[in-house]
């Protein structure tokens, strides 16, 4: 492998460059179709979550813990809590649950 590492990160970095021209250059008109710019419209949002979601069970020194902060801060969300709120009553979640827990 020690040989091949240039080869590897060209092929690397070609296939990255593709991904991110290929939308560019093939869809040059505006989408009509309603299921596909729904999908386009939700991808950040999914992105946001995948990438976040693992991120939240890991930052605490339990996943009790971490799972109970994901839990108030999904309710205070849903109701519409500004972003302030939310992180505010997470954190003292995930802080009073470690309390306890500890």
């Amino acid at each position: 492998m020690n040989d091949n590492v240039y080869l590897y990160i060209f092929v690397m970095a070609c296939v990255t460059y593709l991904i991110r021209l290929l939308p560019l250059t093939l869809m040059r008109k505006d989408v009509k179709n309603v299921y596909v710019r729904s999908f386009l419209y939700h991808v950040p949002f999914v992105t946001l979550a995948v990438m976040t979601f693992p991120a939240i069970l890991n930052a605490t020194a339990t996943m009790w813990s971490a799972v109970g902060g994901f839990i108030i801060a999904i309710i205070f969300a849903y109701r519409g809590g500004s972003l302030f709120k939310v992180s505010l009553a997470a954190c003292l979640c995930v802080f009073l649950i470690e309390l306890v827990a500890y």
